[in-house]
C-alpha cells in the first residue's frame, strides 16, 4: 500500500492561505480540521488549570477515592485510552456525558485568551472548517461561542462523537481520522490538520491527511521537542501565523 504523499519545498498549494476563496470553476479547496485547544485559543494561560482541578475532583467524587488515587488513574486512563472518561466508563462504569459535564463545570469566557483577530482571519481562509477535539462538545461550543468562531465550522466532533462501532477512538487514532474523513465526504488529499499534540499529527499522517503542527514553546505538549517531524508539513508557533502566512514551510 502506498503511503500518504509527502509535502516537499515550497510551500505546498494545499498550504497557501490567501484572503480570497476559489473563483468560478475552480478545483474544491482544502479541508482544515482544527483542534481547540492550544490551537485556537491559549488554553495554557488559564483553562488547563481549571481542566486538571475539575477533572481531579470529579474523579474523586465520582470514584469516591483521594486526591492522589484520582491524579493516578487520570495519568493511566488518559495514556491508554487519549482520554481520561474513555477509562473510567470502561473499568468502571461511569457515565460519559455526566462526568464530563461535572470535570468542564467552569466558566468559560473568562479564562479565554486568543488574538482578538482571530475571527477575522479564519472568515478569511478558504476552504471547509471542522473542529476536531478530544473535549467535550459543550465546553468546545461555550468556547467557539465566546471567541465569535462557531458560524466558520460546518461540524463539531468532540469526545462524545469519537466511537467507531461503539467503542471510543479519540486522536491520535487514524481510525478516527479516516472515520471523520469518511462521515464528512473529504479525501484525504484535501483534509490539513492544525493541531498542537505531535502524537496526533502523526495519526493524521498515518491516515494521509497534511499537517500543521502549532508549537507553542513552554506548554505540556512542546517541551521536549525540537525541530520539525518528518510527519509535519507546516510549523507555526501560533494559528494565526498559520492565517497570516508568516511562516514558510521549512525545507526537510
Amino acid at each position: 500500500m502506498r503511503g500518504p504523499r509527502r509535502l516537499h519545498g515550497p510551500t505546498p498549494r494545499l498550504l497557501r492561505t490567501r484572503g480570497v476563496g476559489p473563483g468560478p470553476g475552480a478545483t474544491p479547496g482544502p479541508v482544515w480540521l482544527f483542534d481547540l485547544d492550544n490551537t485556537l485559543h491559549n488554553s495554557s494561560h488559564a483553562i488547563f488549570t481549571h481542566i486538571n482541578i475539575g477533572m481531579t475532583r470529579a474523579v474523586m467524587e465520582t470514584l469516591d477515592v483521594d486526591e492522589d488515587q484520582a491524579n493516578v488513574l487520570r495519568t493511566r486512563y488518559w495514556k491508554r485510552y487519549g482520554a481520561t472518561v474513555i477509562g473510567l466508563n470502561r473499568h468502571h462504569g461511569v457515565n460519559v456525558d455526566d462526568f464530563l459535564a461535572r470535570s468542564h463545570d467552569f466558566d468559560v469566557p473568562e479564562l479565554v485568551r486568543a488574538p482578538k483577530s482571530l475571527a477575522y482571519r479564519l472568515s478569511r481562509l478558504p476552504g471547509r472548517k471542522v473542529l476536531l477535539t478530544n473535549a467535550p462538545r459543550h465546553y468546545a461550543l461555550s468556547v467557539l461561542k465566546h471567541l465569535k468562531l462557531l458560524r466558520f465550522f460546518d461540524s463539531i466532533w468532540a469526545i462524545e462523537q469519537m466511537r467507531i462501532h461503539g467503542t471510543f477512538r479519540p486522536k491520535p487514532s487514524p481510525a478516527l481520522m479516516r472515520h471523520v474523513l469518511a462521515r464528512e465526504g473529504i479525501p484525504a488529499s484535501r483534509a490539513i490538520l492544525v493541531e498542537d499534540t505531535l502524537e496526533n499529527l502523526r495519526g493524521a499522517r498515518q491516515a494521509g491527511l497534511h499537517t500543521v503542527h502549532v508549537f507553542h514553546p513552554g506548554t505540556p505538549f512542546a517541551r521536549g521537542h525540537r525541530g520539525r517531524a518528518d510527519y509535519v508539513d507546516l510549523r507555526v508557533n501560533s494559528v494565526e501565523h498559520l492565517l497570516c502566512r508568516r511562516r514558510p514551510l521549512r525545507r526537510r
